[in-house]
């Protein structure tokens, strides 16, 4: 697969996230909020803001990433709920949310979305996280 060397992530999810990897198609993204265990995925194509933009085939590599993401999510949060959304309301570069939901956590039933400010994770814990992800991947 040709990857689009005139690739840019959007600057809000740069100053929103954390790098984990770069899958073969998507750059895979750590929500900075230590309340939800939430990864995001980018496909790294510029100028890509619907699934429909992406061709058949980069269509398909990113199911199966998400595919990826989620059964990592599940693995090490089996008792939680997985959330996938691809909003675009906010920013409009494709994205795929993967977020682990819980009936303790604080935007709970309703969505994570604007519900508060976010908690940044503290640097030893984001690095902690970050090596287990990648690690499980």
């Amino acid at each position: 697969m040709h990857q689009d060397s005139q690739f840019e992530l959007d600057q809000r999810l740069q100053q929103d996230t954390l790098f984990v990897a770069d899958l073969p198609l998507c750059r895979l993204l750590l929500m900075n909020d230590r309340r939800y265990p939430w990864l995001i995925l980018v496909p790294r194509r510029q100028g890509m803001v619907e699934v429909l933009d992406l061709c058949a085939q980069d269509q398909a590599q990113m199911c199966r990433e998400s595919l990826q993401v989620c059964r990592l999510l599940k693995q090490l949060h089996p008792e939680g709920k997985l959330n996938l959304g691809a909003l675009g309301n906010v920013v409009a570069q494709l994205h795929l949310h993967h977020v682990m939901r819980f009936a303790q956590d604080p935007a709970w039933p309703g969505p994570v979305w604007g519900h508060s400010r976010a908690q940044p994770y503290g640097d030893p814990d984001a690095q902690e996280l970050l090596a287990r992800l990648r690690s499980h991947l």
